[in-house]
Parts: C-alpha cells; structure tokens; sequence
C-alpha cells in the first residue's frame, strides 16, 4: 500500500511548481520520480469520470497538506515538542517546515517506506530541520512500544498527525489506534486526522481501479466525530474540505451535490 504514498508526493510536487503554492515540498519530486511511477506512469483510465476523480483526490490531498501544516505550527506555537507521524510515508515535514529547537519528530511507519525514503534522502543530501527519528514498525502490531523504545516521552505533550491513514483501516482498527493515542497522550496533547467523509467510498471506490488508492478504502468517519472524539478525551473541531479550500483562496466552484455533513479533517486537544 505505502506505494500510494508516493502518489501523494507527486500531487505535492505538483503543488510546490505552482505559483501560488499552498506550500512548497521541495522533496516531494524526488519521492515521485524515484519511485518509478512519475513521469513513465502506466497510463491511467482516460474517461471523464475517472479524470475527475482524480483531480478530486488530488485537491483534497493539497488541501489536507496545508490544514495539518497549520495545525503543526499552532502546536509548536503553544509549546509542543513532539510531534510523531503516523503511517508517515513520503511526509517530509522533518526538512521543509520550521521547527522550534528542541522538536523531536518520530515517523512511524513500515520498514520498507522507511528505507526507500532514507534512501532518496542519502540521494538529496536531505537534512532534517530538526530531531527526527523513524520508527518501524507495523501499526497492527505494538508501535506504542517500539515508540517509546525509540524515546518518545508519553508525559510530556505529543502533537499526532494521521493523515490518509484511517480511511484505509476497518473500524475496530481505527478504534484500537485512536484508544492508544489517547493512552499516551498528556493534557495539551495535539491531534489531526483526516477522516473519510460520509459516501466517499460509494462515490470513489465503488468503481476504482483495482490496486488503485481508493480500492482500498474501507472506512468512513462517523456520522458525530465530535461526539466520537470527546468519548476517547479529545475537544475536537471538524472542518469540510469545501470551507477550508476557500479559507486558503482555493474555493470550490461547483456546489455541493447534497447536505454537507461534518468534514473529515479534523483537529483536536487532548483535555
């Protein structure tokens, strides 16, 4: 699955040539191209449908990049220190933002990620803007431990990002990871998480390609994040992908085919 992480990349190198980039991923083409998938793709289905999807997919990956860089920056401004990825994949945060000294960033995720991206940062001369430290380990198994064995400190607070991660885990799965979370997680602790919005996996994955990214969806979030949120101890806001592109000057030209429930990008406190 990590492949599809590359995938992201390409969409943010995409973003970071734009003029009026949302932010800039200096590495994100690297990622792309190393992984033999941009520019000598197998050719994509060419019908309007599927274009437009994912053209779709792809704006909400530059609008989710943009709102979890802006939720990482109000954490560190309130004094958090430590920050861990989960399912990082091809995020290179670590070396494109700025970080107060003292950041500690774990990236969680895969051995075989993980070393295809180290390698493609041997490559680059990439360095870190601040502490980081990858922990490999699958997030079925006890990644809990193997982060503390890698030196997170569950007393302190932790901002935790997963981003284009829960749609792709069955429910109990989410459930299980969000109880860890909270479990090491202090007051003042951060979270964003990008949630598969109501109807996405009928709208996107119904028809995907098979081995595409959204063939492999499973779950969405739940109809009352908030309420979902508050009974594992977090104060959570929701935004939709719609306000948020049009907070960022990107609005979204059609209008909305039916009710708009709550979004699926999601941040949150720990209390």
């Amino acid at each position: 699955m990590w492949a599809t992480a590359v995938g992201v990349a390409r969409v943010r190198a995409l973003e970071t040539e734009r003029e009026n980039a949302l932010f800039r991923d200096p590495l994100a083409q690297a990622f792309a191209t190393a992984g033999g998938l941009w520019p000598s793709s197998p050719p994509l289905p060419d019908d309007e449908a599927a274009r437009r999807r994912r053209l779709a997919v792809s704006f909400s990956i530059v609008i989710r990049t943009k709102f979890l860089d802006d939720l990482l920056q109000q954490a560190s401004a309130s004094g958090v220190r430590q920050v861990v990825l989960l399912g990082a994949g091809m995020d290179s945060r670590a070396f494109r933002m700025d970080w107060p000294a003292g950041t500690r960033l774990f990236e969680v995720d895969t051995a075989a990620p993980l070393d295809f991206k180290a390698s493609v940062l041997r490559q680059e001369r990439a360095v870190a803007r601040c502490e980081r430290i990858t922990v490999a380990v699958d997030l079925r198994e006890d990644w809990p431990g193997a982060l503390a064995a890698a030196g997170h400190d569950p007393a302190v607070p932790t901002v935790w990002i997963a981003e284009g991660l829960l749609i792709y885990l069955p429910e109990d799965a989410v459930e299980l990871l969000l109880a860890r979370i909270s479990a090491q997680s202090v007051a003042g602790s951060r979270m964003g998480l990008t949630l598969g919005s109501r109807g996405v996996i009928e709208r996107f994955g119904a028809d995907a390609e098979p081995g595409s990214a959204a063939s492999m969806w499973v779950s969405e979030m739940p109809d009352d994040p908030v309420g979902w949120l508050a009974g594992h101890g977090w104060e959570a806001d929701t935004h939709t992908l719609r306000e948020r592109a049009a907070a960022y000057g990107r609005p979204i030209s059609t209008p909305p085919q039916r009710e708009e429930r709550p979004g699926g990008l999601i941040s949150a406190v720990r209390r």
